[in-house]
């Protein structure tokens, strides 16, 4: 076994510091910090203008909120015929989030279960794993989604989490507007326009897991009509832990800089530059199988990975409502880790068109191509490898879309698909049609029938991936049995044919809820099927390979329902009640000998319930329970847990802010997940941990 990085000893201890070392550095930090801001922020503070709190926002103001998400223009969120939930840059601040993983918590019908102090497995509606092939991830509009793996590195996607305006969450497909891969739903984050980030921001902090963290950010304006900012942020994660309390050696860093132009040469007329560049590193220990017992190896190593993107957006618009934007992106990653190394460029254009016809009918098409060309590097791996090495393929895409008014200010039909043609799977349709009836002011009454694929990933066309190892005998012959998973070049695109259905009702100005029922069909689904066992008994030592090849015989049906409310007793106290209810049902083929493991590896019941309360004295008081049920399914099984945590904060000016959190207070530690690409290990655990905050804006 050579080609593996080990992690040197001195390292690890340099970097796994005493937890009181670190809470008395931190405090030392934020106390001095404490007094010099309370010394010089009231004069500073005084002349500055700050955008209103969320939590100050009646729940109808809260409700027009305008998304982009759902219909790819702007919308009230009430309005939009689909299950949408935005997370605002205040709910992740008063939630004491740290990263965009940890804030889509906050989200009903998400899934959020981290395994790594770096890696999470997020999905929406089911089918959760280490990599969730039917969740489309989006940051202003650039997609994040890769397909090597089908899914997310969520390590590398990051920002200042001060400059988030709001994280659009949709669950259901929206493959129509978004293309493949919104299968499940979609999620875009969206950042601050740069005139709304105007002036300078610190913040310092650090704790128990959150071993230390700076994010600084300046905004100005150059004329009248020129905005910019740029940012910088670090963060020193400490790691999880094992079932036996002991350290992983996972910790993870990253280091993270970017910048925003926001130009409006004209009232109608808007250009935006923003790009981002990062790196960072982590450990990892991942078990390899073997020729030679124990059939297994645990191998430490210390990988990394860096990145950087470019993206810039015009957009026009006139008074008789048309609208012109055209966007283009170019984005570059590397990863360089225990098992495999990657450099992917892509280049992506896209042109929308949106313009009225008569008084009824509101249309918009689009037509985009997407570049993506990866490197795998050539690492001494024998469990994982990809041919061809080197890989470029092309997407080339349109949609069209009519918003139709049957009764005005009543009933609403919008009716538009999706084109495609990719490198994996050729031509693919994806329409729907949506209505909303609007019987009143505060009902709201939607119904969507959709379709959407999710393509085939690198992975499942041309892997090559050792799973496991374990003695055997041919005969008289001693022989290792290595179970191997390939590729297949006939691997097609997976299908989901969903229907929804909504309701939206504020009976009283101090109460609303949102609810959701779906019921999906899916079909093509991925299994991994053995194939004819090929034995090597002259090789040294002699093995025998059980092959499996992915394929698509299963299909399947989901059902359930979302809620989202939120109830404001008081005009300083609002509470968030979410519920999701998730049942899968999946029917591999007569052919297939794939066991049933995806109905119970996504929970079937989640409750979520926050409290934000406003106390005199500046002070802030919240309060967050979670609770999420087992997954049997996962090897190993994962039991239910409750997870609550708490955040006090208190602000003496506008321009200063000071929060102490704690998080997962109930118990020292619980798992959340039980694989890493599908393969069982030995989980990592999530632990109780406090961190304090210093936040500064003049």
């Amino acid at each position: 076994m050579t080609g593996y990085r080990r992690i040197p000893q001195e390292r690890a201890r340099r970097w796994i510091g005493p937890w009181i070392q670190r809470m008395v550095g931190a405090a030392w930090t934020l106390a001095l910090t404490t007094f010099l801001i309370i010394k010089w922020a009231p004069t500073v503070g005084a002349a500055i203008n700050h955008p209103p709190d969320l939590t100050e926002l009646t729940l109808e103001q809260l409700m027009t909120i305008e998304i982009t998400s759902a219909s790819k223009k702007e919308e009230p969120l009430w309005d939009s015929a689909a299950a949408v939930f935005v997370i605002t840059g205040e709910d992740i601040r008063r939630a004491g989030m740290k990263s965009i993983p940890e804030a889509l918590r906050l989200a009903p019908g998400v899934e959020v279960a981290q395994f790594g102090a770096n890696r999470w497995a997020i999905s929406a509606r089911g089918f959760n794993a280490t990599f969730s092939n039917k969740l489309l991830v989006l940051i202003d509009g650039r997609s994040v989604y890769t397909p090597l793996f089908a899914g997310v590195f969520w390590d590398a996607q990051d920002t200042l989490l001060e400059d988030i305006d709001r994280i659009e969450v949709v669950r259901g497909p929206g493959g129509t507007l978004w293309g493949a891969n919104a299968v499940n739903g979609v999620i875009n984050v969206i950042t601050k326009q740069a005139k709304a980030t105007q002036g300078g921001y610190i913040e310092v902090g650090g704790g128990s897991e959150e071993r230390g963290f700076v994010g600084t950010r300046y905004g100005g304006r150059v004329g009248e009509n020129l905005f910019y900012r740029g940012y910088f942020k670090y963060a020193n994660r400490d790691n999880l832990v094992s079932a036996t309390g002991r350290e992983g050696i996972d910790d993870w860093r990253t280091y993270r800089g970017g910048f925003r132009l926001d130009w409006e040469p004209s009232t109608r007329d808007t250009v935006t530059v923003q790009g981002d560049l990062y790196k960072g590193d982590f450990g990892q220990t991942l078990t390899v199988p073997s020729l030679l017992p124990p059939f297994s190896a645990a191998l430490d190593s210390r990988d990394d990975f860096a990145g950087g993107n470019l993206l810039t957006r015009w957009r026009h618009r006139t008074a008789d409502r048309r609208e012109t934007s055209l966007q283009f992106y170019y984005d570059r990653t590397h990863r360089d880790e225990l098992l495999f190394g990657e450099t992917r460029d892509t280049v992506d254009l896209e042109f929308q068109y949106r313009f009225p016809v008569g008084t009824r009918h509101d249309l918009m098409w689009g037509v985009g191509t997407r570049v993506t060309i990866d490197d795998l590097d050539d690492i001494d791996s024998p469990s994982l490898a990809f041919t061809p090495r080197r890989r470029t393929d092309h997407l080339v895409s349109g949609f069209i879309q009519d918003q139709v008014t049957l009764m005005p200010d009543r009933l609403t039909l919008t009716l538009g698909s999706k084109f495609e043609h990719n490198s994996y799977s050729g031509f693919e349709v994806q329409p729907n049609a949506r209505l909303v009836y609007s019987p009143n002011t505060w009902n709201r009454v939607w119904a969507a029938v959709s379709r959407a694929v999710r393509t085939p990933a690198r992975f499942e066309r041309d892997v090559r991936n050792n799973t496991a190892a374990f003695p055997g005998s041919v005969g008289p012959i001693d022989a290792t049995m290595l179970v191997q998973t390939s590729g297949n070049s006939d691997f097609t695109s997976e299908e989901l044919l969903a229907f929804e259905l909504g309701y939206r009702v504020q009976p009283v100005e101090w109460l609303s809820v949102d609810l959701a029922g779906f019921y999906t069909i899916y079909d093509n689904l991925r299994t991994a099927e053995p194939g004819t066992p090929i034995p090597a008994l002259g090789a040294s030592p002699p093995y025998i390979v059980l092959p499996f090849r992915f394929d698509n015989r299963m299909s399947g049906n989901t059902y359930g329902v979302e809620i989202a409310s939120t109830w404001q007793p008081l005009s300083v106290w609002r509470l968030h009640l979410n519920y999701s209810y998730l049942k899968i049902e999946l029917h591999p083929d007569r052919t297939s000998v794939e066991p049933i493991a995806d109905e119970r590896r996504s929970p079937r019941h989640q409750v979520q319930v926050r409290s934000l309360l406003d106390l005199p004295w500046h002070l802030q008081l919240d309060a967050a329970a979670f609770f999420v049920d087992r997954l049997p399914n996962l090897v190993p099984s994962v039991p239910s847990y409750v997870r609550l945590d708490l955040r006090l904060g208190w602000r003496p000016t506008p321009a200063f802010d000071l929060s102490l959190v704690g998080q997962n207070l109930l118990d020292n530690r619980h798992p959340e997940w039980g694989s890493i690409f599908g393969v069982p290990v030995k989980p990592l655990e999530v632990q109780r941990s406090a961190y304090v905050q210093a936040s500064w804006r003049f």
